[in-house]
């Protein structure tokens, strides 16, 4: 390359940066505008357990469903295990059928004025914002090509939500991408944001399975932060706080098992997310139901309680409100044998959730979805097993929720 080439290109970089830099210092100058989440993941380390290989010269469009609306939109990424993830191209779009988007919404992605980056291992990176008018409530493909081998892929094994795998090549501008394989997994994407005004905030679901949605229709968006995302957007007053969804399928709060345990991962899935002002905690099952199977990970109702305690004290250090949810029923998880002590400890952590006053509110699910005949087990009708609802149960604990928790005074 010549000089002149050289310089040309440099100036090119430098004008982009400073084009970005002034964008922001004009909306942070303001006061008025900040940046929130819509749309988040939890993620594990692709060496597992569960374990993904990764991919090498494959495009993912990757398929989410945001909350709260706006203007301009930014993209997360995360490199979680020990490998580097290199992100050759990336761009962001309003979704249209399967793999296609709209083409008017397309939008490239840079990455400090760049459109390429690495992502060191155990990182995570923000994109340049990009003009988007994104509506409430919308679809969004988020194209990311990985020049590859990736290695292990860092990823959220349960979305419940078909995203798709392209031939070898850099298919993120095509309008139809290619597709060789789908996948129920989201890889490497961590949050979607959107710039709004103040006091827009956001509510974080922390929670496992039952947080993830397994047992809700994949494709149609029925987990309860889904459900409740909808309720809170058509109430007038409340159409400008987002809700995101940081339950992991298999989540302990004690001891790791799939991914890190909740008290390790709460700072990265609630703590730095944008915006963040209120959390709801449903947590514990699988401590109670896990330590009756495997008893070198037995744990007792206090050391769950004192686990909670953990979460409080740190979310109210950061300013935050945060509520804690009774543990739903899960009668037939375990054999006759096991049940009873595994029950009584759900009847004790509920109990203290309940009574003891430490959480700023108390959102009754068990009370939701249980049985009225036999309130240990699930609602035979909300339920899609024995410890998961279904669409109408994840309904139920949604409308559980009093939205009166999450007024404009709490935010700002």
């Amino acid at each position: 390359m010549g000089r002149r080439a050289s310089t040309m290109v440099l100036a090119a970089a430098a004008f982009a940066l400073c084009v970005c830099a002034g964008r922001l210092s004009a909306l942070e100058a303001s006061g008025d505008r900040h940046w929130v989440a819509t749309w988040s993941a939890a993620h594990v380390s692709g060496l597992g357990p569960p374990a993904h290989g990764g991919f090498d010269h494959r495009t993912l469009r990757q398929i989410v469903h945001t909350s709260v609306g706006g203007d301009q939109v930014r993209i997360r990424f995360f490199a979680f295990g020990p490998e580097a993830l290199h992100i050759g191209a990336a761009r962001v779009a309003l979704t249209a059928d399967g793999p296609a988007i709209q083409p008017d919404s397309d939008r490239p992605l840079t990455f400090g004025g760049l459109p390429t980056i690495r992502v060191p291992a155990g990182a995570m990176v923000v994109s340049d914002p990009v003009d988007l008018p994104l509506p409430p409530l919308s679809d969004l493909a988020v194209s990311v090509f990985v020049p590859g081998p990736s290695m292990p892929a860092t990823w959220h094994f349960a979305a419940l939500q078909t995203s798709y795998v392209s031939p070898s090549g850099d298919f993120t501008a095509a309008v139809d991408m290619p597709v060789e394989s789908t996948t129920g997994a989201w890889f490497w994407l961590a949050g979607v944001d959107v710039l709004v005004p103040k006091p827009t905030g956001t509510i974080v679901a922390f929670g496992d399975s039952v947080t993830d949605g397994i047992g809700s229709t994949p494709n149609d968006n029925m987990r309860w932060p889904d459900h409740f995302a909808a309720r809170i957007m058509s109430v007038p007053g409340n159409h400008d706080m987002g809700v995101v969804n940081g339950g992991l399928t298999g989540n302990r709060l004690v001891h790791d098992i799939l991914g890190p345990n909740g008290l390790a991962r709460f700072d990265r899935d609630v703590l730095t997310q944008p915006g963040v002002r209120h959390v709801v905690v449903l947590l514990g099952n699988n401590d109670i139901i896990f330590g009756q199977l495997i008893p070198a990970d037995a744990v007792t109702p206090e050391q769950i309680i004192q686990a909670h305690r953990m979460l409080i004290e740190r979310a109210r250090v950061r300013g935050l409100k945060i509520y804690g949810a009774t543990l739903t029923p899960f009668k037939g998880a375990l054999d006759n044998a096991l049940f009873p002590a595994a029950e009584a400890q759900r009847q004790a952590v509920n109990a203290w959730i309940r009574t003891s006053g430490e959480y700023d509110a108390v959102i009754d699910f068990d009370l939701a979805v249980r049985d009225q005949n036999d309130p240990a087990q699930l609602d035979p009708l909300r339920r899609a097993d024995v410890l998961h609802p279904n669409d109408r149960g994840y309904a139920a604990m949604a409308d559980a929720i009093d939205l009166k928790l999450f007024t404009r005074e709490d935010r700002w």
